[in-house]
């Protein structure tokens, strides 16, 4: 009976002493891989944290509505009865001595009537009585006049106090926002710029971390380009395998089955 040669390619022994212990290798990465705990990895510890300065300038985001108080003030000055806190409080002092010294300059008046009366030969008569009494109706209305006069001018001293006031009241709304929001800006700007910071230092941290849990498998990968290497390198050895041709009844049999098959399949 004749005798089928088979030639088999086999890599050098030295690189399948290599390759086995790689195989064995790569199972054990692989699988300590798949029970690895990522969330030492891909945790939230790797995301920064809001800093102190962001956290403070969320806390004076209230100072936004610091204008408040002070539109209230502002409302409050619109009522009628506002100027009388601006009044000056020597202002009834002011009129009383006044007043006083008018006093004493209108009664200097009445002796020259009287001696205008003596010179005219009517003096103690009705005409020197009708001349005073007109002198002093005079005197009455331009005395009242002056109290008006300073009143008046206390009123509109009062008046131009609390206008200045309201004006001072709507700045202070407009400046104590504006102030508020420059200094939260300037915070938030400030944390950001931290919290930037921090979050590359977790990124590093982060990406060493998953270095490290991809460094076994990263050097077996290497271990294993190297010995796909080396196979390309170094072809393997030939070895013949033979085996008996088969017998007139076997090759018969296969022959019979080939045609049975195809018998079917056209029928």
């Amino acid at each position: 009976m004749a005798e089928v040669s088979t030639v088999v390619q086999q890599p050098p022994e030295f690189i399948e002493a290599a390759a086995k212990p790689y195989i064995t290798q790569l199972q054990q990465v692989t699988g300590a891989l798949k029970e690895a705990d990522l969330s030492k990895v891909y945790g939230p510890q790797f995301t920064a944290a809001m800093g102190p300065l962001t956290q403070q300038a969320i806390g004076k985001v209230g100072g936004l509505g610091a204008y408040e108080p002070y539109l209230q003030q502002a409302a409050a000055l619109t009522r009628p009865t506002a100027y009388q806190q601006y009044m000056s409080p020597y202002q009834q002092d002011v009129i009383g001595t006044t007043l006083q010294e008018f006093d004493i300059q209108a009664q200097k008046g009445l002796p020259a009537i009287g001696q205008a009366a003596y010179q005219a030969g009517a003096f103690g008569g009705a005409r020197q009585g009708v001349a005073e009494a007109e002198y002093r109706a005079a005197s009455d209305r331009n005395r009242a006049a002056l109290q008006a006069q300073l009143l008046q001018q206390g009123f509109g001293q009062a008046q131009q106090l609390a206008g200045a006031d309201y004006a001072r009241q709507l700045q202070l709304a407009q400046q104590a926002p504006a102030l508020a929001g420059q200094q939260i800006s300037a915070l938030t700007t400030l944390g950001g710029l931290q919290q930037s910071q921090v979050q590359a230092e977790l990124a590093a941290q982060q990406q060493l971390a998953q270095q490290q849990l991809q460094q076994p498998l990263m050097a077996t990968q290497a271990l294993g380009s190297g010995i796909t290497s080396l196979i390309a390198g170094y072809p393997g050895s030939q070895q013949v395998q033979t085996q008996p041709s088969p017998t007139p009844l076997q090759t018969a049999l296969g022959a019979g089955a080939t045609l049975a098959g195809v018998y079917r399949a056209f029928n």
